[in-house]
């Protein structure tokens, strides 16, 4: 489903990737751990189409998406591609529900279709009762599931997750993993995570070791 070839990524004289290859299946919960500055984040970046790298490939379900113009590639990402962050990343100015319709609104669907999608979504979190809720009314757990709801509601082919679970204590953290695995058996979700986590890093289905900007283990 991805396959990244000969990725590398410098900021000025620091060589952060060196030259990754990597292929990640669909329907896989795949975690990337190492210690800080090993690349994870850089790499989930490019991945993500969020960044660019200076030379290398990523193609996802065949389509090489560092070739697409800009535009192009912003269409890309908001059709196949959803994100969560360790910090939920709501707008505090809407609902729950309008968050998780959002990048659908965006990417064109229509507000009926929008809505009926968010509210299945929310439905699945245990949310459908916080759906009429800001963010400032919602617990750090309520957060970061409706964050996952929002990265699911176009459907993507992948869902990339950075730290997810890293501001959450023990259980709300372990609510939120137990949520990817069930949306891997479930939807047979796609799901990429950065994470220092080890419990969820050892029950991903594959496991991707970085140090120095190298994969040493997956």
């Amino acid at each position: 489903m991805i396959q990244v070839q000969g990725i590398k990524k410098s900021f000025g004289s620091l060589e952060v990737l060196k030259g990754i290859d990597l292929d990640i299946e669909q329907g896989k919960v795949v975690s990337i751990v190492g210690p800080s500055g090993a690349g994870k984040t850089t790499l989930l970046q490019i991945m993500g189409t969020l960044d660019k790298p200076d030379c290398g490939s990523v193609i996802i379900d065949g389509v090489d998406v560092m070739k697409l113009s800009d535009a192009k590639r912003s269409v890309f990402r908001n059709k196949h591609m959803g994100f969560v962050f360790q910090f939920h990343q709501l707008l505090p100015e809407f609902t729950a529900l309008e968050n998780v319709m959002m990048p659908a609104l965006i990417g064109g669907t229509s507000k009926r279709e929008a809505r009926k999608r968010a509210e299945e979504l929310l439905a699945f979190m245990g949310l459908s009762d916080r759906a009429s809720h800001k963010p400032n009314e919602l617990s750090g757990g309520e957060k970061q599931r409706v964050a996952v709801a929002r990265a699911l509601v176009n459907k993507p082919d992948v869902v990339f997750a950075d730290e997810p679970s890293g501001s959450l204590d023990t259980h709300n953290k372990e609510e939120l993993h137990r949520l990817f695995f069930d949306l891997r058996d479930q939807m047979g979700q796609t799901f990429v995570i950065v994470t220092h986590d080890e419990q969820l890093a050892d029950l991903a289905d594959q496991k991707i070791c970085m140090r120095d900007g190298l994969i040493v283990t997956s």
